[in-house]
Protein backbone atom coordinates (compact mmCIF):
# COMPACT_ATOMS: atom_id res chain seq x y z
CA UNK A 1 0.00 0.00 0.00
CA UNK A 2 1.23 3.43 -0.77
CA UNK A 3 1.32 6.24 1.76
CA UNK A 4 -1.56 8.01 0.00
CA UNK A 5 -3.79 4.96 0.12
CA UNK A 6 -3.05 4.46 3.79
CA UNK A 7 -3.76 8.13 4.52
CA UNK A 8 -7.05 7.93 2.63
CA UNK A 9 -8.16 4.83 4.53
CA UNK A 10 -7.31 6.40 7.88
CA UNK A 11 -9.19 9.54 6.93
CA UNK A 12 -12.29 7.58 6.00
CA UNK A 13 -12.17 5.58 9.22
CA UNK A 14 -11.79 8.67 11.37
CA UNK A 15 -14.74 10.32 9.62
CA UNK A 16 -16.93 7.32 10.37
CA UNK A 17 -15.95 7.47 14.02
CA UNK A 18 -16.96 11.13 14.21
CA UNK A 19 -20.38 10.35 12.75
CA UNK A 20 -21.03 7.57 15.27
CA UNK A 21 -24.27 7.91 17.24
CA UNK A 22 -23.88 9.65 20.57
CA UNK A 23 -25.13 7.99 23.78
CA UNK A 24 -28.18 9.77 25.21
CA UNK A 25 -26.74 10.49 28.65
CA UNK A 26 -23.63 12.08 27.13
CA UNK A 27 -25.68 14.31 24.83
CA UNK A 28 -28.06 15.23 27.66
CA UNK A 29 -25.12 16.40 29.79
CA UNK A 30 -23.78 18.54 26.93
CA UNK A 31 -27.21 20.13 26.45
CA UNK A 32 -27.52 20.78 30.21
CA UNK A 33 -24.22 22.67 30.18
CA UNK A 34 -25.44 24.90 27.34
CA UNK A 35 -28.79 25.58 29.02
CA UNK A 36 -27.18 26.46 32.34
CA UNK A 37 -24.66 28.72 30.59
CA UNK A 38 -27.56 30.67 29.07
CA UNK A 39 -28.92 31.39 32.57
CA UNK A 40 -31.97 29.11 32.66
CA UNK A 41 -32.32 27.84 36.21
CA UNK A 42 -35.44 25.66 36.21
CA UNK A 43 -35.97 23.22 33.37
CA UNK A 44 -36.49 19.56 32.63
CA UNK A 45 -34.64 17.43 30.10
CA UNK A 46 -36.04 14.00 29.42
CA UNK A 47 -34.90 11.15 27.18
CA UNK A 48 -37.88 9.53 25.45
CA UNK A 49 -38.47 7.08 22.59
CA UNK A 50 -39.32 8.74 19.27
CA UNK A 51 -42.99 7.78 19.58
CA UNK A 52 -43.32 9.80 22.80
CA UNK A 53 -41.84 13.01 21.35
CA UNK A 54 -45.14 14.56 20.26
CA UNK A 55 -44.18 18.26 20.06
CA UNK A 56 -41.22 18.84 17.70
CA UNK A 57 -40.69 22.28 19.28
CA UNK A 58 -39.66 20.59 22.54
CA UNK A 59 -37.03 18.32 20.93
CA UNK A 60 -33.49 19.58 21.56
CA UNK A 61 -31.52 16.48 20.58
CA UNK A 62 -31.57 13.07 18.99
CA UNK A 63 -29.49 10.13 20.22
CA UNK A 64 -29.01 6.37 20.14
CA UNK A 65 -28.83 6.43 16.36
CA UNK A 66 -32.01 8.49 16.07
CA UNK A 67 -34.18 6.07 18.07
CA UNK A 68 -34.59 8.45 21.03
CA UNK A 69 -35.14 12.18 21.50
CA UNK A 70 -34.22 14.58 24.25
CA UNK A 71 -37.04 16.95 25.07
CA UNK A 72 -36.77 20.25 26.93
CA UNK A 73 -39.37 21.96 29.06
CA UNK A 74 -38.81 25.21 30.92
CA UNK A 75 -40.38 25.16 34.37
CA UNK A 76 -42.03 28.28 35.75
Amino acid sequence: MTKWTLALLLGLLSGAALAAPKPCEELKKEIEVKIQASGVSTYTLEIVPNAEAKDPNMVVGSCEGGSKKIIYQKNA
